[in-house]
């Protein structure tokens, strides 16, 4: 069997991997947790447990040579932060002690990175972003993601893949999930005068990506990840109500309205040491009309094929959060 590791591998994405690899049954499967990770998902008596040494190199380093793992899924990172540091820090900073330590070994190297680390597509005219693109990202997280993309492509004596997904969705998924909520609310919240155009993946078919990346004979490229299909924002607030079959009251927002709000947070969060959700971060996210991708080269290279469209990755994330008493 296949000694392999998924880092992160508390998250929702991570948790998802390690239950696909488990169900495959040709790997013998380690977490990289920390202490403190919620081991919620992680109870299968096949997970072995390991706690990386980030900080200490020479730790590290021994870590995984004892392990000589095959492949190394890297998924632990942040989407959000109290301290604009914090990205740099632990996406990048962690990243590249850990790229350092694999360097010259035989262990291929899955890095998740974010569509967040190409920014927004083109909206001069609407075109699908694609790898060969320039690289503008609009968000602190978005940078410290190209950062490591670009330290892995440079300095990374080995095989590797960075994934760029775009919208992660899927159960045990939070930040959706407070969307959904809000449409199960009777709220439906939208921006803007121009509909935002938008691409989604299931996290199910992220994980499948994951593996056939690390098993594809492909090295050292990029991907864009999505389910290969084009929303409109006003599409996904269609298919969850449907799903929800609940009715809203829509209010739409110009965006100079939420940038003000936005920017006023930002500052009080800076002051009092807190993160809202909303944040210049966010609203640059949110701003953006164009979040649609080019994936023919994940079809072509990895023989990528979607099993989840939007309303059937909808549905059964929303039946799991009924079960969970998630949502009522």
């Amino acid at each position: 069997m296949k000694k392999v590791l998924v880092t992160g591998a508390s998250g929702f994405i991570g948790s998802t991997l390690i239950d696909r690899l488990l169900e495959i049954g040709e790997y013998d499967v380690y977490a990289g947790i920390r202490k403190t990770s919620n081991k919620r998902y992680l109870q299968d008596n096949r997970i072995k447990f390991i706690e990386l040494n980030y900080t200490d190199t020479n730790v590290l380093k021994q870590q995984l040579d004892e392990n000589n793992f095959a492949f190394i899924f890297h998924l632990a990172g942040i989407t959000k932060a109290k301290h604009k540091e914090d990205f740099d820090k632990i996406n990048f900073l962690y990243t590249k002690h850990l790229v350092d330590c694999l360097n010259n070994t035989d262990t291929k190297l899955v890095y998740m990175s974010s569509f967040a680390a190409h920014g927004p597509a083109s909206e001069k005219p609407f075109m699908p972003a694609k790898v060969t693109d320039k690289n503008t990202p609009n968000t602190y997280y978005g940078k410290s993601k190209l950062k490591s993309e670009q330290y892995i492509q440079d300095n990374f004596n080995g095989k590797y893949i960075i994934l760029r997904p775009t919208g992660v969705y899927g159960t045990r998924e939070t930040d959706y999930f407070v969307y959904f909520q809000t449409l199960n609310n009777h709220i439906d919240v939208s921006l803007g005068m121009t509909p935002q155009r938008l691409t989604f993946i299931y996290s199910k078919d992220l994980v499948d990506v994951c593996i056939l990346a690390a098993e594809s004979e492909k090295t050292n490229k990029i991907y864009f990840v999505s389910d290969g299909n084009l929303y409109l924002d006003k599409d996904f607030a269609k298919i969850t109500k449907n799903v929800l079959n609940t009715w809203t009251i829509s209010i739409r927002f110009p965006l100079f309205i939420v940038k003000g709000i936005a920017y006023f947070l930002d500052f009080l969060g800076n002051v009092l040491g807190k993160q809202f959700t909303l944040n210049k971060d966010k609203y640059n996210i949110l701003a953006a009309r164009n979040w649609d991708c080019d994936i023919t080269e994940l079809k072509d290279d990895l023989k990528f094929q979607q099993k989840y469209d939007l309303e059937k990755g909808v549905k059964e994330a929303i039946a799991w959060y009924k079960q969970e008493k998630w949502l009522k």
